[in-house]
C-alpha cells in the first residue's frame, strides 16, 4: 500500500538555458543576458530532495501514534518498505491495506476472517475494531489523520529546509 502527498515525485530539476534578450529603447538597442549559475539545476535538485526526505520522515515518524500495533507489524512495515525521498510511503505487511481502510473482509467460502492459502476474501460493511493498548489513537485511515493534524509542522519544517537549502 502506498500513500502519497501531491503529485509524482521529480528526479531532476532541469538546468535552465542562458538566454538573450534585445530591445530598442527611444533609438537606442539594449541588451541583456541572463546567465543562470552552472549548478543551478543540480542545487535545486538537491534541495527538493532534502526537503522530500524531511516529508517523507516527519510522515512515517508522525503516524506511529494512530496505527494499529498489536502485533508491531504495522509499526515497521513503512520504514522497511520505504525509499526515503521517494515521496511515497509503501507497507510491505499483506495486511495493510485491509487494516488501512478498516472494513472487515471474510473468506468467500467460509465467511470466517482467516482465509485458507490462495483463497479470496471479499469486503463487508463491518468496520474493525483496533486495540489501542499500545496506540491509544490507533484507527483506521492513519495517514490521512497525521495528515490532518501534523500538515503545518511538517509544511513548516519543510520550508525551512528549503529556505537554509541544506
Amino acid at each position: 500500500m502506498g500513500a502519497k502527498w501531491g503529485d509524482t515525485v521529480p528526479r531532476k530539476i532541469k538546468q535552465p538555458k542562458n538566454k538573450k534578450i534585445s530591445a530598442v529603447i527611444k533609438q537606442q538597442k539594449i541588451e541583456v543576458n541572463l546567465a543562470w549559475k552552472q549548478t543551478f539545476g543540480k542545487d535545486q535538485t538537491a534541495r527538493f530532495d532534502n526537503v522530500q526526505k524531511f516529508v517523507d520522515s516527519e510522515c512515517i515518524k508522525r503516524m506511529v501514534k494512530y496505527t494499529p500495533a498489536r502485533n508491531n507489524i504495522l509499526y515497521k512495515s513503512p520504514t522497511l518498505g520505504t525509499k526515503i525521498g521517494s515521496g511515497h510511503i509503501y507497507y510491505q505487511s499483506p495486511c495493510a491495506r485491509y487494516q488501512y481502510y478498516g472494513k472487515l473482509m471474510v473468506s468467500k467460502v467460509t465467511g470466517s476472517p482467516y482465509a485458507s492459502k490462495g483463497e479470496s476474501k471479499v469486503l463487508t460493511n463491518k468496520d474493525l475494531k483496533y486495540s489501542t493498548a499500545r496506540h491509544p489513537q490507533a484507527q483506521k485511515l492513519w495517514f490521512e489523520t497525521m495528515k490532518t493534524n501534523h500538515k503545518e509542522q511538517i509544511l513548516r519544517g519543510a520550508a525551512a529546509i528549503a529556505k537554509r537549502g541544506r
